[in-house]
């Protein structure tokens, strides 16, 4: 499903790339294909953060303890406490990720979604980063 949406972001943004831009294309896909949260305990939500972060932010950022970022300008996911504390992040994820290294996709997540997604990035932060 991700690749489908990915080839209907190319041709989304040839036709209408002044109007949409590819950002918006991308989060269109992005919400389309954002895995859902199951009911339980926070356990749960971190496994499905761990699940988005890997299949939306892997191509370019660390999303583990100790794997490299694959972009030179994404940081570590562990690392992003010593930025800021993790929960401040929730409103940039419902309105939409705009910054950030420059060629990073814009992302917006459903409530569900961006606590899943903050839970998990609270279990993997490096406290030498503190």
């Amino acid at each position: 499903m991700l690749r489908s949406c990915s080839r209907r972001a190319r041709k989304l943004t040839g036709l209408a790339g002044a109007v949409l831009g590819t950002a918006i294309v991308v989060a269109a896909c992005a919400g389309e294909t954002a895995p859902s949260q199951t009911a339980g305990d926070s356990g749960d939500a971190a496994m499905t953060g761990q699940a988005m972060a890997e299949a939306y932010c892997s191509q370019c950022h660390a999303v583990g303890r100790e794997d490299s970022s694959l972009h030179k300008d994404a940081p570590p996911f562990r690392t992003l406490s010593a930025r800021f504390p993790i929960r401040e992040l929730e409103e940039t994820l419902a309105e939409g990720i705009v910054v950030g290294h420059p060629d990073m996709p814009v992302f917006v997540f459903q409530p569900n979604e961006i606590d899943a997604l903050l839970d998990y990035l609270e279990t993997i932060q490096d406290p030498k980063e503190l």
